[in-house]
């Protein structure tokens, strides 16, 4: 429990403010975060919603640090989802750096020690880095989490979001993407980390890291939507689903909550750019990592069994583009 008493509602800490204040005692945790001085910093939330409330997302954070003590990285895919289901916003609300700001600092600063202490090198008697309490959408905390569940959810079906968790560079490197803007293309290639996954592939990473630099050199968003065409974002549906917050109950713990129905990704879509993505993984280098004598893959060979093989049309593919502020919000 935070020592502190909570806000009703959540606020924005602009990331000047966070700089001043955000000591290494902090991010050690071995001092706690001036609350007064934050809160009197905050500005209001854009509104004075149930969606809004601080006790939900500090619940979540008590019970992921309870039920994954021991196993930190294990939390991601269990929060994340539920992290998403309970703050329900617009991307557009979602890509303001203040709101995450203040959740690290006033609503949850132990969780961010918890979950990032030790785990990021460099630092000096492991404190956190700095950016897990205000930094970019790939990299904060909190804000980490609910990008991952809105980049590689599948309509209302969280369960790609556990497999991207399962796989710490995912988050760390294929969500920089702008390619993952593009549903299929994420589908896709979360389709063959799972399948990396269930066949016991050793350090799957690598081949995400490898998989993830071929897709992104090789296509745009644009190329690879006219390859696999995905069918518009119902925004109707998705809206509907954050107004309905007010009246949804808490997110369950033991299964997966529902997100926003607004459309699921074709298999037909997702299938076409497997062969494609098998191709490109197999003429991508794994990084190797030696560790103990043990032997590491050194090739794609039995990694590119994973994606489904086939024949795919050639095409001459531009640079990538960004594409995550033509989202809705």
């Amino acid at each position: 429990m935070p020592s502190h008493e909570l806000p009703a509602l959540l606020g924005l800490l602009p990331d000047a403010v966070v700089a001043r204040f955000l000591s290494r005692g902090i991010r050690s945790g071995r001092e706690s975060p001036p609350q007064v001085a934050l809160r009197k910093a905050s500005e209001p939330c854009h509104e004075d919603a149930r969606r809004w409330r601080t006790g939900p997302v500090r619940e979540l954070a008590e019970e992921a640090m309870s039920r994954h003590d021991g196993r930190r990285t294990a939390a991601d895919a269990w929060l994340a989802p539920r992290l998403h289901a309970t703050l329900r916003m617009t991307r557009a609300e979602a890509a303001d750096s203040r709101l995450w700001n203040f959740i690290a600092l006033v609503v949850a600063p132990d969780y961010v020690v918890w979950r990032h202490k030790g785990a990021d090198s460099g630092e000096e008697d492991g404190a956190a880095a700095a950016a897990r309490f205000s930094g970019p959408h790939h990299t904060q905390a909190f804000a980490r989490l609910w990008w991952a569940a809105e980049l590689f959810r599948d309509g209302d079906d969280y369960r790609p979001v556990e497999v991207a968790c399962r796989v710490q560079d995912v988050l760390n490197t294929t969500m920089r993407l702008d390619v993952i803007d593009h549903r299929p293309t994420a589908q896709a290639m979360l389709r063959i980390v799972e399948r990396a996954l269930d066949s016991g592939l050793r350090r799957p990473g690598d081949l995400v890291n490898a998989l993830s630099s071929a897709v992104n050199a090789a296509g745009s968003t644009l190329v690879y939507d006219v390859l696999a065409p995905d069918a518009d974002i119902d925004t109707d549906a998705q809206l509907d689903w954050i107004s309905d917050a007010d009246d949804s109950p808490p997110v369950p713990w033991e299964r997966l909550p529902e997100g926003p129905h607004d459309g699921r990704v074709a298999t037909s879509a997702v299938d076409a750019l497997l062969p494609l993505f098998g191709r490109l993984l197999e003429d991508a280098p794994l990084r190797r990592r030696a560790r103990d004598g043990d032997a590491e893959i050194t090739s794609t060979g039995s990694a590119v069994s994973l994606a489904k093989s086939g024949d795919h049309p050639s095409a001459t593919l531009p640079a990538p583009r960004d594409v995550r502020s033509t989202s809705i919000g």
